[in-house]
């Protein structure tokens, strides 16, 4: 069977948007699409070593989620699939693709790599290595911003968290304990499941005794919300409520977007386990052909916008790649430093 199954209904019309809302989501999905081609492209050079999970396919999850939040003043928090949220915050795409050569000028200083993308500045709380990895230190997150709001009286302590994870990851024991405590302290953030259908080499129906995520919220007398994950205004659209809700003090979100990679695991994964049929079910709901032929039919763009900003977008990777490649290696004499934190 390809798809058991269906998909969530959303109507545009329920939360329309303006132009320059519809072409910033649209640049920011191109981005995240054709940086991730470039690095399988430079991975197969044997220009980044290691493992390199790419994020094709997930695009409207990134973009709908983080554009509906405040990039730079709110937290993101990723998995080892996070090149692209990386992206979505803010983090500049020169610093991302340094990162994946090991280069110094990375966001990470050449340390983490593919896996392990961070940057303070951009409130991206990293990538993580370990399924369900960062779903705790997102909950930390987002108690930090509660206890200063609440306990030390900043006002300004209003930041949501986002933290996001894979289908896998919710039969993980941290992503119950994590929604338990959240539910109780009534903390800002929203659990993001991105529901691409595989853990690796299992599918995701096979993996648990019950493959409706969102349903477990409940347990937790929290909000749980199902939404079309290759549809980034129905993604945006209950985010944006989530958000809302989290700033309100209303606590937090079980968010599962129903989503597909359209590459393998990672770029070392032939592919062979998911069927011809499965991928073109989904292929067919490319979410950047989506909300383009949206924009168009709305007369919010024309085709040629949407062109040109394809290649803006295809200009910015080229440079990316440029900088990383001139740029320098970590120096031998810093092998150690990071191991602790350091004053500023």
């Amino acid at each position: 069977m390809v798809q058991e199954r269906t998909l969530p209904t959303f109507t545009a019309a329920s939360a329309p948007i303006t132009k320059e809302v519809g072409l910033r989501l649209y640049e920011d999905m191109v981005l995240g699409r054709v940086f991730e081609d470039k690095c399988a492209e430079m991975y197969y050079r044997g220009k980044m070593f290691g493992f390199v999970h790419l994020y094709n396919g997930q695009e409207a999850v990134s973009t709908g989620v983080i554009q509906a939040m405040r990039p730079g003043e709110d937290y993101v928090c990723s998995t080892y699939r996070d090149h692209v949220h990386a992206l979505s915050a803010g983090v500049p795409a020169k610093e991302v693709m340094a990162e994946l050569f090991g280069k110094a000028t990375g966001c990470s200083k050449g340390r983490g790599g593919s896996m392990h993308m961070f940057s303070a500045e951009h409130r991206l709380l990293g990538g993580y290595a370990f399924v369900a990895e960062g779903i705790p230190v997102a909950a930390g997150a987002a108690f930090q911003s509660k206890y200063r709001r609440e306990v030390l009286k900043d006002e300004s302590a209003d930041q949501v968290t986002a933290c996001f994870f894979g289908d896998g990851a919710a039969n993980n024991g941290q992503f119950f304990e994590t929604l338990n405590m959240a539910a109780l302290w009534k903390l800002p953030i929203l659990f993001v499941v991105e529901n691409n259908k595989w853990a690796i080499g299992m599918a995701h129906d096979r993996a648990t005794s019950q493959p409706e995520i969102y349903k477990k919220a409940s347990v937790f007398n929290m909000v749980g919300v199902e939404v079309d994950g290759m549809d980034v205004l129905a993604v945006r659209a209950v985010a944006e409520e989530a958000v809302a809700r989290a700033r309100a003090g209303e606590g937090p979100t079980l968010i599962e977007a129903l989503t597909y990679r359209f590459r393998g695991h990672s770029l070392a994964d032939p592919d062979e386990m998911r069927s011809q049929a499965e991928k073109d079910f989904w292929f067919a709901r490319d979410p950047i052909k989506k909300l383009a032929n949206y924009l168009v039919e709305e007369n919010l763009a024309s085709a040629e916008e949407l062109k040109a900003i394809d290649r803006k977008i295809q200009e910015r990777i080229d440079e990316a790649v440029k900088f990383a490649e001139s740029s320098p290696e970590p120096d031998s004499s810093e092998l150690y430093r990071f191991v602790f934190a350091e004053d500023e």
